[in-house]
């Protein structure tokens, strides 16, 4: 499909044209173009009006034996959009226009009328110039003195203007620096406010940042005293502070360290208080001797005070009633003294 667009076809070199057939077709055949009507027309057999400008389907002839200058003219066959009447017209070289011929009246155009009746009077005027040299010397005269006239004229009317006219230039001079002055100004407070924002703009932002920092230090506080604190430290929480003050010997507590918080105890008042029960010393079989009775009680002694030390590093167990008791240890080593004797 691209050889369609070549403007340079192939010829092969035994190309004959005379051998080519040559339509035979009528001089005055007609041809069907699109076209605007080329001025406002009425039609003479309905008085419909045709503007400027409307499209028609047209038929299109060369109008025989009539020529201009070697230029054909072509006439046109249209028809009325009311009552399809024919209406005709023609090219007309000679005006650049167009000429109406049948069917149809031109409109009225002054402008068309100016024009005509100016192309008339310059053409009387040269044909008297043709064959009147004095004329011509007249009408040179007669244009020349117009001209002087006119340029006097609008002469006058600077003149005139320019009397009336009272400009004052330091009224102008004092406009245009005030006009300079308030721009500066403008363009001042624009400079401050724009500086004023970008300060504010870094003040919030330092605020935040410090914000943030305080937040930041007070959660990290916060997560320290957190961890130092155990699950189990919720089961060596005292109860009531007599209890704390004095064991059951009436021996005072040790400080609790941070490494024995997370040892549990037993709370009297708790769930696993009612477990504990203190067994009851055996009765003795054999009666000692009254040379042992002194050994024994001394080692009685020894055992006690190792009871009470070991209560006081271990922790208080809370019996039903709220009494400060021994602890698991100190229990199980009392039973054990007693098996002895």
């Amino acid at each position: 499909m691209s050889e369609r667009k070549v403007l340079n076809k192939y010829y092969p070199p035994d190309f004959d044209p005379s051998k080519i057939p040559k339509l035979k077709l009528p001089k005055d055949r007609q041809y069907v173009v699109r076209l605007m009507a080329p001025f406002n027309m009425r039609c003479k057999t309905c008085g419909e009006y045709i503007y400027k400008g409307k499209k028609f389907n047209a038929r299109k002839e060369t109008v025989q034996n009539e020529l201009y200058m070697g230029l054909p003219i072509f006439r046109f066959y249209i028809k009325c959009t009311r009552c399809l009447a024919e209406i005709t017209f023609k090219t007309d070289p000679e005006n650049t226009d167009y000429s109406m011929e049948h069917g149809a009246t031109r409109n009225f155009q002054a402008e068309k009328l100016i024009e005509e009746e100016e192309k008339r009077i310059q053409q009387e005027r040269e044909e008297e110039e043709l064959n009147n040299p004095m004329k011509v010397l007249e009408n040179r005269t007669r244009d020349s003195k117009m001209e002087m006239e006119v340029l006097e004229n609008l002469q006058e009317l600077k003149e005139l203007n320019q009397r009336q006219a009272q400009v004052d230039f330091e009224g102008m001079i004092d406009k245009y620096r005030e006009l300079e002055k308030r721009e500066k100004e403008r363009e001042k407070e624009e400079d401050e406010r724009e500086t004023k924002e970008m300060l504010d703009r870094v003040l919030v932002k330092r605020l935040r940042d410090s914000d943030s920092e305080s937040e930041e230090e007070s959660s990290s506080t916060q997560s320290q005293g957190s961890s130092t604190d155990k699950p189990t430290d919720i089961l060596t929480t005292d109860k009531p502070t007599e209890a704390q003050g004095t064991s059951a010997g009436g021996v005072k507590r040790a400080k609790v360290e941070s490494w024995e918080r997370s040892v549990g105890t037993l709370s009297g008042g708790g769930a696993l208080g009612s477990l504990v029960v203190r067994k009851k010393p055996a009765a003795a079989v054999n009666k000692p001797s009254p040379v042992a009775a002194p050994a024994a009680l001394s080692s009685r002694s020894d055992s006690k005070a190792s009871t009470a030390g070991s209560t006081n590093a271990s922790k208080p167990v809370t019996t039903q009633n709220g009494s400060s008791s021994l602890s698991l240890l100190g229990m199980y080593s009392d039973s054990d003294s007693n098996d002895s004797e």
